[in-house]
């Protein structure tokens, strides 16, 4: 009989009979390998235990830890979920459509074709289906069929859905069906790549079914509305305890729900989707980061500018926004054939390029540091539209910088400096950094392809010298250059991109900037493009959620809670929260003929960090009681020492 060598891990290499399979070689290596083994990676593909390994190949077995391996079992598992479905409300009434992994677990659409709807109670008689099919052990077992047998098995089937994808599919590529068989005899068939656990009894997960959601099928508005049920998944029941007691906590944490609770901003359908309004407490907490970002770009050399809403149609011609985004900008203003449209900002790096243009620059000038609180304009789709996070008109904390090649090293570590200060002191402590490069599929980037994979390497390489952790992600850089983004992971666990810096060669190209050089030359200046915050709506949707509406003191809407005991002190109570608004404290008077206990209970319900109360003896004694959000009731003080406490929270950010 011939023989196979294939490679293992460690370079040792292994002899097996033709036609051995990924359980085959597990088993020769070991009796705890094979039973542990649940697929293998065949160069760098992941396959099922059950195929053949072909000869040369470099194998290694995946057991059950790690990510990909819980991947696998999720992607199994969801299998599990289809075939629980049609096993309670029939094989000849359910079309599956597609049911991948996601963050966390996965999901899978439904249609029934006697219009049925589930319902939340049908979730828990699923679950129960789907851990009968774990326990009776079910082999998945992959079949190659030819495209048009394929076609014509689901057409057999009347599945649409399937016959779609199938259709979809390139010319020559391989179609494969997933069996679970049970005795031999077929118990469940879906379309599927794979690959799978061996079966069914390897599913050693602790799975929940979350929700159920409409869903267009392939995310079309003019096709069939399907029915989604999520799921999660995880490989301990602790784990998947504390993934719900998350999922609960993010209910109660919303800044939705919070935003309106706290009276922050407010949504109305006058002024039209994703358009928020900023109530008085709201602007408060904004116009409190911008000041902290003011002052920080201040000490680094940051010059403001202010710029309008609008420009002129040719502006975003010139810089690629009109093509580039051009799906999501508002319709034009004005009549383009007369050459007087206009556009909605989408962006304002155009704008500060025509501020650097309004003079000749010298290269003493440089870095040339400009930024703007610039409200940008996008005309997203209503469906994608989510609270703060998704809106049609934010504010950007922008800046562009205008550097020599000399000067880019040192500016682009200054702003990764200020972005890392910045989340930092949000307490958005836990930070990756992801570089964003160009791929050599998309047709979308601009610019010398010699000056892209200089700014590519010139990202890596400042990432590497600050000891910066990052992941790379090819086809992620913007149209005009790479990037770096920030990506947080909040109180929950849940990732956030908020600030981002990008490298670009290609703007300075397309508006022909220039500096007069050293040596009597013009010469070409490199914009970074940065933002710490990114949107202003996204950060503060973040923030709310990530501190459950409990702002730091100095970011508080309302800093301190003014409250007498009876109206005997009222008049001490409005000379205290006098004092307290001329040192700039944020105020809430609770002077209502109410009991104490209320006004107590008001201000822990707006989570306002302090609360002053003044009593007969705080009269007498020319004190004041607080109570701290925290720290609960504190030790009476004087008012001095109460200023003090104050002042030193604000001033230190703390």
């Amino acid at each position: 009989m011939s023989a196979v060598t294939v490679t293992l891990p460690d370079g040792s290499t292994k002899e097996l009979a033709e036609g051995s399979s990924g359980a085959d070689l597990a088993a020769a290596i070991g009796p705890g390998l094979a039973k542990a083994a649940l697929a293998v990676t065949v160069d760098g593909e992941l396959r099922d235990l059950a195929r053949a390994v072909p000869d040369g190949a470099t194998v290694s077995i995946l057991t059950n830890k790690g990510e990909e391996a819980l991947e696998l079992m999720r992607h199994s598992t969801a299998h599990v979920m289809a075939q629980a479905v049609m096993d309670l409300f029939g094989k000849d009434t359910v079309r599956l459509g597609i049911g991948p992994t996601i963050k966390n677990g996965f999901y899978y659409d439904f249609d029934f074709s006697d219009g049925r709807r589930l319902r939340e109670e049908d979730l828990r008689a699923i679950e129960d289906r789907m851990r009968e099919i774990i326990e009776s052990d079910e082999v998945f077992v992959r079949e190659e069929v030819e495209r048009d047998a394929a076609i014509a098995t689901w057409k057999d089937r009347d599945d649409r859905y399937k016959v779609d994808l199938i259709e979809s599919f390139p010319e020559g590529e391989t179609t494969s069906f997933y069996h679970c068989e049970l005795d031999g005899e077929d118990a469940f068939i879906d379309l599927c790549r794979g690959p799978h656990v061996p079966s069914t009894g390897r599913l050693d997960v602790h799975f929940k079914l979350l929700t159920i959601a409409g869903a267009y099928w392939r995310g079309d508005v003019n096709n069939p509305m399907m029915q989604r049920i999520y799921a999660t998944c995880f490989r301990t029941k602790k784990e998947l305890r504390t993934h719900l007691h998350n999922l609960e906590e993010a209910v109660k944490r919303d800044h939705r729900k919070l935003g309106k609770e706290l009276k922050l901003f407010h949504f109305t359908d006058e002024v039209g989707p994703g358009l928020p309004l900023w109530l008085p407490r709201g602007t408060a907490v904004l116009e409190a980061l911008e000041d902290f970002l003011r002052d920080e770009q201040r000490k680094r050399g940051y010059q403001p500018v202010v710029t309008p809403h609008i420009g002129r149609l040719e502006l975003y011609q010139t810089s690629g926004h009109w093509k580039n985004y051009r799906e999501s900008i508002f319709p034009l203003i004005g009549d383009e054939d007369e050459g007087g449209a206009y556009v909605l900002k989408p962006m304002n790096c155009p704008h500060h390029v025509e501020i650097y243009k309004s003079e000749l620059r010298s290269y003493r000038q440089l870095p040339l540091r400009l930024s703007e609180f610039g409200t940008v304009y996008r005309y997203e789709q209503s469906g994608e539209l989510g609270g703060l996070k998704r809106v049609r008109g934010f504010t950007v904390d922008d800046a562009h910088l205008f550097v020599t090649p000399e000067q880019l090293e040192a500016e682009f570590r200054d702003v990764v400096q200020l972005v890392q200060h910045v989340l930092t002191t949000l307490t958005l402590s836990q930070v990756q950094a992801r570089v964003g490069l160009r791929d050599n599929e998309s047709d979308k980037w601009v610019g010398d392809p010699e000056q892209w994979e200089s700014a590519q390497k010139g990202i890596v390489a400042a990432c590497e010298a600050m000891g910066l952790e990052h992941t790379v992600d090819e086809g992620e850089a913007a149209f005009y250059g790479p990037k770096l983004d920030f990506v947080i992971t909040d109180e929950l666990g849940r990732e956030w991109q908020l600030g981002t810096a990008q490298v670009d060669y290609n703007l300075p190209e397309r508006f022909d900037l220039h500096y007069a050089a050293k040596d009597g030359t013009r010469q070409r200046p490199i914009m970074i493009h940065r933002a710490p915050f990114g949107s202003l709506e996204r950060l503060m949707g973040v923030l709310i959620e990530h501190v459950a509406g409990a702002f730091p003191v100095w970011l508080a809407p309302v800093q301190v809670a003014v409250a007498p005991i009876s109206d005997a002190q009222l008049e001490e109570a409005r000379e205290l929260a006098a004092e307290l608004e001329s040192r700039g404290h944020r105020v809430l008077r609770c002077f209502e003929n109410e009991p104490i206990g209320a006004k107590i209970k008001r201000a822990r319900l707006e989570k306002v960090p302090y609360m002053a109360i003044l009593g007969a003896r705080e009269i007498e004694d020319s004190t004041v009681s607080v109570r701290s959000r925290e720290a609960g009731e504190l030790d009476p003080m004087s008012r001095e020492a109460f200023f003090e406490r104050l002042r030193l929270d604000v001033e230190q950010r703390r």
